[in-house]
């Protein structure tokens, strides 16, 4: 395995608690519970540092109102947003971008997501999309939104991040959660290790998420201490059934700080 990166630039990363699920229930039943507002509440007065919202086209989970909700209540913490930047207006949204620039996120996580798509499974194909996303990520920026831009661990194409203007990547940690839950985590570290290391030699920042739950957080955390923030939101949400959201959120806010 290779060393853990070295200690410039570390400081405790951030914890963004992802609130699609509870949005998810929510919309299962119809009505207004469980109320994603109150969820984010709790989880800011427990000391998390961000709130994170991926509301998708087909309305499945978070909605455009719950990012306005949210815009209203993150004062004090950062909201961020994520999605597909190409996802364009449709019955009661708006489209991303425009969303985007109503709500104006402290951060703006892109990600390649097809509509219909689970969930987030792979990054950006960079040399493909560069055309198309220069240009709203300057639009972006010039709103005042940081950029991060959701990448595959050891993508070819981590300092063209830089070269089209985002601030951060997200890594994709999925790959990594897997291999950590079968045991051999070691290769997956050092791909994540060499990303970073890629990333902040270009002068961007890293966030990861994907799968990141209390038990492999930590050896990410150790082996890539330079990570600024991780979202987190359906392992978060499945401890939270059992031990309540409080609890959950200063559990996960105890391994970050474990690990740092």
């Amino acid at each position: 395995m290779i060393q853990a990166l070295s200690t410039q630039n570390i400081s405790t990363p951030v914890l963004s608690v992802n609130l699609n699920k509870v949005a998810l229930l929510r919309n299962s039943r119809g009505g207004v519970l469980p109320d994603p507002l109150q969820a984010a509440r709790v989880a800011i007065d427990a000391g998390c540092g961000g709130i994170t919202l991926h509301p998708r086209p087909d309305l499945r989970h978070a909605r455009p109102q719950d990012a306005r909700a949210m815009r209203a209540l993150c004062r004090n913490v950062e909201l961020n947003l994520e999605g597909n930047p190409y996802a364009g207006a449709g019955d009661r949204y708006p489209g991303f971008v425009p969303l985007l620039l109503e709500c104006r996120p402290e951060q703006a996580t892109l990600v390649p997501d097809g509509d219909a798509q689970l969930t987030s499974d792979h990054g950006w194909d960079l040399v493909t999309e560069a055309g198309r996303l220069r240009p709203l990520i300057a639009q972006l920026r010039d709103a005042g939104m940081r950029v991060s831009l959701f990448m595959d661990v050891d993508s070819p194409d981590i300092e063209r991040a830089a070269e089209l203007g985002a601030d951060r990547i997200e890594i994709y940690t999925g790959p990594y959660a897997h291999a950590h839950a079968f045991g051999d985590a070691g290769a997956a570290l050092d791909a994540c290790a060499r990303t970073a290391e890629r990333a902040h030699a270009v002068g961007l920042k890293v966030n990861a998420g994907h799968d990141l739950d209390q038990h492999n957080l930590g050896p990410l955390l150790r082996h890539v201490p330079s990570i600024s923030e991780v979202s987190i939101g359906h392992a978060l949400i499945n401890d939270a059934l059992y031990d309540g959201l409080d609890l959950t959120v200063r559990r996960y806010l105890q391994a970050i700080s474990a690990a740092a």
